[in-house]
């Protein structure tokens, strides 16, 4: 089974061609320039357009729960037979956030805390956009356990940008990574 990728846009490309990545998910504000690499056919790509905030803030897009079912479909279809990578423009919050939801969305009986701990292992930045991860929450019917393991691995290392990482997906390699 493939791996979840997390990376900045400023590596973007380099993390797809190291990753032999066949399917991206943008997670960047609207009319934010993102240059598909050329190995990631366009169906393979899935853009949504939100701002990395947690509540309305004018002139930004406040991530709802239709931008959680875009991102939950799109991952649902993917294939894993090469690896899915996440992106934002830090590769800290939204990107995070969504390969972390996508991870639970995948493995409906992962434990929701030790996605969570795997999470924080690959990544000492990660730092989950809240929002994102309360309407996944609500979505996946998962009672507030998503919520609380983010909440309890607390907020990441500060960095202005983080590192590219795999989030593995097999319930093992969640307790061992």
């Amino acid at each position: 089974m493939s791996s979840l990728y997390v990376s900045p846009l400023s590596r973007l490309h380099e993390t797809v061609a190291a990753t032999d990545a066949s399917h991206m998910v943008t997670l960047m504000n609207v009319g934010s320039p993102v240059e598909r690499p050329a190995t990631i056919l366009a169906e393979r790509h899935l853009f949504i357009g939100i701002s990395d905030i947690v509540e309305p803030l004018e002139g930004h897009i406040l991530p709802e729960a239709h931008h959680i079912e875009q991102l939950l479909t799109f991952v649902r279809a993917w294939d894993r037979q090469r690896p899915l990578v996440f992106h934002c423009f830090a590769g800290i919050s939204r990107s995070t956030a969504a390969a972390y939801i996508s991870a639970c969305a995948l493995g409906p009986d992962q434990d929701e805390a030790a996605v969570a701990a795997a999470l924080r292992r690959a990544s000492a930045s990660a730092t989950p956009n809240p929002r994102l991860v309360a309407l996944a929450d609500d979505i996946l019917s998962r009672q507030g356990r998503m919520v609380d393991a983010i909440s309890r691995i607390g907020r990441g290392a500060d960095a202005y940008e983080g590192t590219p990482f795999a989030l593995p997906l097999t319930k093992g390699a969640m307790q061992a990574a």
